[in-house]
């Protein structure tokens, strides 16, 4: 075993396992006797398309060819791709926004006109000739308007507005009798803050008798379901648990009472947190500390039993024919497209997201760590370096990457993940913080960041930077914060607010709250006003919290990078960050890349990014990296630094 510096360490994952057979498995969804998904392939800049297997066997078959491009952009976002029912497949074509309608092995047939219409959470119902879809509609001047359509299946174009006056509505669920259920809600709330599930009578070109039946202020209730005609399941946090309920001849009962989480929050259409079997059962994803699982609730009785192995499980879920799938997350292996055998209770792998490129003695495993913050304990992940090939030096310590994750109404979840195994194969520990404001441990937890964005999340990473430095699994003068979107923005606020770390790595980062508050897209465009303040009447707050209003007290060299096309967060962000630390003389590279948005999908673009990485690390923190990534431009920082 050889000897040296962390951080130096030559690993068995290379640049081009970071995307090469790299697959984003997604949206699995089983009909009859087939099951289908969603395929995404960085090497095809990110493409999107539906796929479909015997459920019991057979080879899959891509039904969707190149260039067609199976997503959509609701909420920018997107989600709620398509929807399957009875072989007839409807999804969205992300270059047109247009719905298709693909049957069998035909060719897809558009059965929504040209215009500037977004789709998403699809339901297709052949029996009735239509298929129920969220409509974002870009046709006026002002914000998009989105309403629940019916679109006809016969190609003819129609689509008829079924549900419209909320600000945002989601999960058109239609029973058998013609009832729909679905949820709405209003800016400036976000749908994990206050929601309504709301149920009415199709009839028609309209719907009639329109109710509410759960939510409100205070309340998010997600994801209704259909248990038969005259019985309702949803998702509700009013105990500040999102726990299953079901409501009945006007009452509404919980299913099952913990202190768990049924879903994660919507921040994507088309999510599955759990499905009905029969009358008496329900597949469910949970949530604990987020750690995910999956159980079969039995409603009589309340019971749930585990189907997946303890730190194995899934966002969403399908059923149907004695089966359920999921796309699995494991602790030491690439996420899996998996089948269930009801019965049997035994899974069966269908699909991997990538190759098992590293051996189970170099993977390392996320250990739960907590320290104490200002509002209470502070969750987090801790990755330690491993290398069978390698140890470092004795007396030493590895550098640290500590990660604020994005949302910032997310969460870091304790999955395999190939670009964390990719650094601590190399010699450094990784530092994963669900900060206060992060989902998975309750409403009240969440809440934590209520007006305290940039303050609650920033002393959360700070403090739990520290306390790996103090703890011995960290060298204290070798931390490094990175972070993407709101957590490039947690990035920032730390390097303007404090000097604990020797490094900042920014992913379209926000530098700008006032930009963000007026430059950004409708479903976020009021997000601020819970995390930070209304606008414009606390101006003086936003700006006391931009980052690049106070880039005078930038205490660390900054990598910048940004897609050229990002509709997020702007460019000019990070452009603007990047002036200021000229000027102040600080080390500042920022890399653009054209045809990127809100997160980078290409192949090329992960490459030279996590290159670039590498090399600012290398640079910054004083390392040799074993990897040949090349040279990229730092300015300011001294040729012999």
């Amino acid at each position: 075993m050889a000897i040296a510096p962390y951080g130096s360490w030559s690993s068995p994952i290379s640049l081009d396992d970071l995307t090469a057979g790299s697959t984003t498995l997604s949206a699995a969804r089983i009909d009859g006797d087939d099951l289908y998904w969603l395929e995404a392939h960085p090497e095809q800049a990110g493409r999107t398309s539906l796929w479909r297997r015997g459920l019991r066997s057979g080879e899959p078959v891509e039904l969707t060819p190149a260039p067609a491009y199976v997503r959509d952009r609701v909420h920018e976002y997107g989600g709620g791709e398509y929807g399957v029912r009875a072989g007839v497949v409807v999804y969205s074509e992300l270059t047109d926004g247009r719905l298709y309608r693909l049957a069998g092995d035909g060719q897809p047939v558009p059965i929504t006109p040209e215009g500037p219409f977004r789709y998403a959470d699809i339901a297709v119902h052949p029996e009735l000739g239509l298929a129920l879809a969220v409509r974002e509609d870009h046709s006026g001047g002002d914000e998009p308007v989105n309403t629940i359509v019916s679109v006809a299946l016969d190609g003819f174009g129609i689509v008829t507005v079924l549900c419209s006056g909320a600000d945002f509505y989601a999960g058109p669920q239609l029973a058998a009798d013609g009832q729909l259920a679905w949820t709405q809600w209003n800016h400036p709330n976000m749908p994990w803050d206050s929601t309504a599930i709301m149920v009415g009578t199709l009839a028609g070109r309209s719907v009639a008798d329109v109710r509410q039946v759960a939510g409100g202020p205070g309340e998010s209730a997600v994801q209704p379901r259909w248990l038969r005609e005259d019985a309702l399941l949803f998702i509700s946090d009013r105990t500040n648990w999102w726990n299953l309920y079901r409501w009945q001849d006007g009452d509404v009962r919980p299913v099952r009472a913990e202190a768990a989480e049924y879903c994660t929050p919507q921040w994507m259409f088309g999510q599955q947190a759990y499905l009905v079997i029969d009358e008496d059962h329900l597949l469910c994803t949970t949530c604990r500390n987020t750690v995910l699982g999956i159980g079969l609730l039995t409603l009589s009785t309340g019971d749930l039993e585990p189907v997946t192995a303890d730190g194995v499980g899934a966002l969403s879920v399908a059923v149907g024919a004695g089966k359920a799938a999921a796309v699995l997350s494991d602790p030491d292996r690439p996420p899996t497209l998996a089948v269930l055998d009801l019965e049997t209770r035994r899974w069966t792998d269908v699909r991997q997201s990538g190759p098992a490129t590293v051996a189970p003695d170099a993977v390392s495993v996320a250990q739960p760590v907590r320290w104490a913050g200002e509002q209470g304990a502070v969750h987090g992940w801790f990755y330690p370096p491993l290398n069978p090939e390698f140890n470092a030096p004795e007396g030493t310590s590895p550098p640290l990457i500590t990660l604020s994750h994005g949302g910032p109404t997310g969460c870091s979840f304790p999955d395999f993940k190939i670009s964390y195994q990719f650094w601590t194969t190399r010699g450094y520990a990784i530092l994963d913080v669900n900060y206060g404001g992060s989902s998975g441990f309750g409403r009240d937890y969440r809440q934590r960041l209520h007006g305290t964005w940039g303050i609650t999340d920033v002393l959360d990473c700070v403090t739990g930077a520290r306390a790996m430095g103090e703890q011995g699994l960290a060298d204290p003068t070798r931390l490094t914060i990175k972070g993407g979107s709101a957590g490039g923005y947690t990035t920032l606020r730390a390097l303007t607010e404090t000097d604990v770390f020797a490094a900042g790595i920014s992913l379209y980062g926000v530098g700008d709250l006032e930009t963000l508050a007026t430059d950004t897209h409708k479903f976020e465009s009021r997000y601020l006003d819970t995390l930070v303040g209304p606008y414009p009447q606390a101006r003086g707050v936003y700006r006391d919290r931009s980052p690049i209003e106070h880039l005078d007290r930038l205490s660390a060299p900054i990598l910048l990078l940004q897609g050229a096309d990002d509709k997020v967060v702007p460019l000019s962000q990070a452009e603007l960050l990047a002036d200021a630390a000229r000027r102040k003389g600080l080390p500042v590279c920022l890399l653009i890349f054209e045809g990127e948005g809100h997160g980078f999908r290409m192949a090329e673009t992960i490459k030279v990014s996590t290159r670039a990485q590498i090399y600012f690390l290398g640079r910054i923190l004083g390392f040799t990296p074993a990897d040949d990534v090349g040279e990229f431009t730092i300015e300011n920082l001294a040729a012999g630094d």
